[in-house]
Order: C-alpha cells, then structure tokens, then sequence
C-alpha cells in the first residue's frame, strides 16, 4: 500500500479547495435548481473532508440559541441574509465554523417559552467586553424551503415559536429560509476573546483575529443520536 505524504500547508489547500467547490456547488444548485413543485425544497449534505485543527471562522446567533445547540436541545437552525450580506442574501461560506454568540437581537416574543426566560434584554447596541466561545459545529446538510407550512411542521426541532418562523418567511418573501444541521462539538477549554468593532452589526460570518484550536472537543451528541435527529427532521421535509 502506498501512502501519499503532503505537507499540512498542503493538506490545508486541498480541504479548502473541496470546501470551495461544494460550496460554489451548492450556490449553483440555489440558482438553477427547479423547487419541487408541492415541497419547494432543496438540499445539500456537505461531505465533510479533512478535519482542521483550528478556525477562525465563525457564525452570530443569538446567545440563547448557541446555549441550546451546545446542551444538545437543537441541531437546527433557520437563517435568512442579515443586512450587511452581499445583496442582503444568505450564503453558507464555511462548513466548520465557531460558534460567536450575540445578544443585541435577541427576542424573546420569538422563542418558545423554555427559552424565552432565559433572555436577558440589552439596550440597541450593547455588547460584552469579551466573547466566551465555547464551540464549534460541522454544518452537515443545508435546506432552502419556499414553503411556510412546510418549516412549521419542524417546530418540534428547534427553539423559535411560529411567529419567528411567519416573519421570517415575510421579511424578504422571495428569498427562502435557510435551514441548517450541525453537529456541534464543545471545545476542550472555552476562550474568552477581546470584542472588536468589526465583529458587530447585521452580518452572519465573521473572521476572529487570531484562531482559536478545535482539537481534542467533544461531540454534544453522539454518533448515533445525531443522525437519528438529521434523520427525524428529514422525514418530516419529505412528508409534506
């Protein structure tokens, strides 16, 4: 048997070049791709390659909900195109992503009661002096649904109410809703990072300025109850 030896600058060069085309894949498929004609659905698993060392890539949410993903609760996300994206549109630019939390946005009238609680209001602006990033997720399958009723047979699977789901279908009504799964891994030790201007406003990704390891986190689920959520929630996008 032979073994091809590459160096890690190397290896790190093909992982992004498959990363880029999977995902220059996808982008195609979003703008060609003919909805099904009663689900209005698409989707794309990401096949994962190399596991990197470490990122610094990261995606916003909202505090409340980098706290479900991380206890187990959810492995779902919904996302639409913040402000500052390019023509205002969703776009998945990396598939291995930390988790940065936000909480200027965060409402409570959207979430479901569990989780609503847990919110604590801060004016237009606020935000912490450090961010505690605590994990990171492998992003497995991308849906793009055009069908309202279809997501609101899924809100068993994630943490926001119908409401949540009604504006954001309404709020850009020609561009679908992004429905996301990842399996999330808790870092061996989190990291408390200085905030930065740049890490602030109506924007989904953002690069840290120094990265942060991944090596030796743990999976929040394992194996095994992952694929059976994955499974569960692709059962109810076919159903309809």
């Amino acid at each position: 048997m032979t073994f091809l030896r590459l160096a890690f600058s190397q290896v790190e060069q093909l992982r992004n070049f498959w990363e880029t085309f999977l995902l220059a894949l996808f982008e195609l498929t979003l703008n060609s791709v003919n909805f099904l004609k009663k689900k209005e659905i698409c989707n794309i698993l990401i096949l994962m390659t190399t596991r990197i060392n470490s990122t610094l890539h990261a995606l916003k949410e909202w505090n409340v909900a980098v706290n479900a993903l991380a206890r187990g609760q959810t492995i779902l996300l919904l996302r639409k195109g913040g402000i500052r994206e390019v023509e205002g549109s969703f776009a998945v630019k990396h598939t291995e992503i930390l988790l940065y939390p936000t909480y200027e946005h965060q409402k409570p009238d959207l979430l479901k009661p569990e989780y609503a609680e847990k919110i604590t209001p801060v004016e237009s602006g606020w935000h912490p002096q450090t961010v505690r990033i605590g994990s990171w997720a492998e992003i497995t399958d991308i849906f793009c649904v055009s069908d309202e009723a279809v997501v609101n047979q899924l809100l068993p699977y994630h943490i926001w109410n119908d409401r949540f789901v009604f504006e954001r279908f309404h709020w850009k009504p020609r561009q679908p809703l992004y429905l996301l799964l990842l399996r999330v891994y808790r870092l061996q030790q989190a990291e408390n990072i200085p905030y930065h201007s740049t890490y602030g406003g109506c924007q989904s990704w953002l690069d840290l300025h120094s990265a942060i390891a991944l090596e030796e986190s743990l999976p929040v689920l394992a194996t095994s109850e992952y694929n059976r959520r994955v499974e569960a929630i692709r059962h109810e996008l076919i159903k309809n």
